[in-house]
């Protein structure tokens, strides 16, 4: 997780909880961008997927999240701390946008979290091009901006995303279930988070190897055989079936390395 501390790092100074909530809760780019004060539950430990910023057009509007499916989240006392600074730092902002659609009505965010200099919503188009590839840059995923160039290295591979990925695979390394990843996540269908995370999961074999290794222990049997080895004198021999090396990562997850 080194590599998401330091693209988080790396992120001005005024984003930097932005993208802690991204890998904290696992939420998109544009939740993030619409997420607000009244979305804490600061005393339960939740936090509240209500709405998205999202650009239609070049045009950016309030909307409901992706699938029109709003959800809540656990929320990481560490986040919670961090929410508490940024806010004393960068008090939270009202915001006005049209709702879905550029002639929408237009509705008030009192309390925005995140906005930029001049206190607006991000625009996704201006914040990749910009914040994001310069953190990226600055721990070092991609190189910095050659001389006389005009844009940083393309990254389609490392976009904000890939934070969402690392949630991802930290709850399902602690053994958390797809059921619940997929409620976290906002996904409509547990299988799409299977299809999508399965490669985060453990091998089968490795599963079964730990579990009856792990049983043997508890039980005291040493080798497995019921026979105590013969003590020659001769260096000890790993038992049983070895396990297979850990499968290459997705460049979807390139950041959860």
């Amino acid at each position: 997780m080194e590599r998401v501390r330091a693209v988080i790092a790396g992120l001005p100074k005024r984003f930097q909880a932005g993208g802690k909530l991204a890998f904290g809760c696992g939420l998109r780019q544009g939740e993030v961008f619409g997420f607000a004060v009244e979305d804490i539950d600061f005393k339960g430990g939740w936090i509240h997927v209500n709405r998205q910023v999202r650009l239609v057009g070049t045009k950016a509007v309030f909307a409901l999240p992706k699938g029109n499916k709003m959800r809540s989240v656990p929320l990481p006392a560490q986040l919670a701390a961090a929410f508490k600074v940024h806010m004393k730092e960068f008090p939270p902002v009202a915001v006005t946008l049209p709702w879905a659609k550029p002639n929408g009505e237009p509705k008030t965010c009192r309390r925005l979290l995140f906005v930029d200099e001049k206190s607006r919503a991000y625009n996704r188009s201006v914040f990749n091009m910009g914040a994001w590839k310069l953190a990226l840059a600055a721990a070092g995923v991609i190189p910095p901006r050659e001389r006389g160039a005009r844009y940083l290295q393309a990254a389609p591979e490392d976009g904000m995303h890939a934070l969402r990925h690392a949630y991802a695979s930290v709850l399902l390394d602690a053994g958390e279930s797809i059921k619940a990843l997929s409620e976290f996540l906002g996904h409509s269908d547990p299988g799409f988070t299977l299809r999508t995370y399965t490669h985060l999961l453990p091998s089968s074999e490795t599963r079964t190897c730990k579990a009856i290794d792990d049983a043997f222990t508890e039980t005291g049997t040493g080798t497995g055989t019921g026979v105590e080895a013969e003590d020659n004198g001769d260096p000890p021999v790993a038992q049983g079936t070895p396990v297979p090396p850990p499968k290459p990562m997705c460049p979807q997850c390139a950041l959860a390395a």
